[in-house]
């Protein structure tokens, strides 16, 4: 499985795994991934974010391998700006948005097309989420958004109220989509059945990488059919429980204390033998 480095790909969540709080990567784990990658390996991220919120660090690690965005509604090229492959919430997503806006207004909602980000709904704690992603939003009502192709759409809420809007979701049964919680404060709809293991399983095929060895590292509830999809799996020490569970191994770093520096560690020991 870890014979030839030029046959594995590291495919990781940004967001409490890749990142740390700050959102600004470490220089050990820069220089990791630089020294994982000059060796032969290939580097990919699987996130929620949008392109527009993922761009800003592409700067700052080199990435040699298409990437997964939007939780899996997208598959992305960023040397070539190409959509490898997409897929849409159902155009009756927007009915589900309205009401669930009308009925708690105290939820912040923004929605992920390809070129925006639209937020319909502005609350303290969307505007926080844009700030984290640096993103410019366009701010308008649902059915004002022009382009009807979503890939997904976030709601933000206060921790504490969070069990709320669930319970308000589970009572209404929606149909035909999908809803995962993707942080403590962060609640999304997805097109149904789509995860960011699904995502894994378009890239291997898209890219030609059957027989690559997949290390697939994540934190949180969005990330468990990725680490399911993924050849290896492995968690920090800050992942949700539900992750730890499916885990190959629960590593003793968090994304504070180098976590993928770690991975990078492991998988050079692992060539080794």
């Amino acid at each position: 499985m870890f014979e030839d480095i030029s046959k594995v790909l590291l495919i990781t969540d940004m967001d409490g795994t890749f990142l740390p709080a700050s959102k600004i990567p470490t220089p050990k784990t820069l220089a990791a991934v630089k020294c994982f990658e000059e060796a032969g390996g290939r580097f990919s991220i699987a996130t929620g974010r949008a392109i527009q919120a993922a761009r800003q660090y592409f700067d700052m690690v080199n990435v040699n391998c298409p990437i997964i965005m939007s939780n899996g509604g997208m598959v992305y090229d960023i040397h070539t700006k190409e959509q490898i492959y997409n897929v849409f919430l159902p155009s009756f997503a927007a009915d589900i948005v309205k009401e669930i806006l009308a009925d708690n207004p105290y939820v912040g909602c923004e929605v992920l097309t390809v070129n925006e980000v639209y937020v319909p709904s502005m609350t303290p704690m969307e505007k926080r989420h844009n700030e984290i992603c640096k993103l410019i939003p366009v701010q308008c009502a649902v059915d004002e958004i022009p382009d009807k192709n979503w890939y997904k759409v976030l709601f933000a809420v206060e921790p504490e109220r969070m069990d709320e809007l669930i319970n308000y979701v589970a009572k209404k049964g929606y149909k035909g989509v999908d809803f995962v919680r993707s942080s403590i404060e962060y609640y999304e709809i997805l097109p149904q059945n789509i995860s960011k293991g699904t995502a894994l399983e378009e890239l291997r095929k898209a890219c030609g990488m059957e027989d690559f060895t997949f290390v697939a590292a994540g934190d949180y509830n969005n990330d468990i059919e990725l680490l399911q999809a993924a050849d290896v799996a492995y968690c920090p020490s800050n992942a949700a429980e539900e992750v730890k569970k499916v885990a190959d191994k629960v590593f003793e770093q968090s994304c504070e204390e180098d976590f993928i520096a770690a991975v990078i560690d492991e998988i050079f020991e692992k060539l080794k033998k």
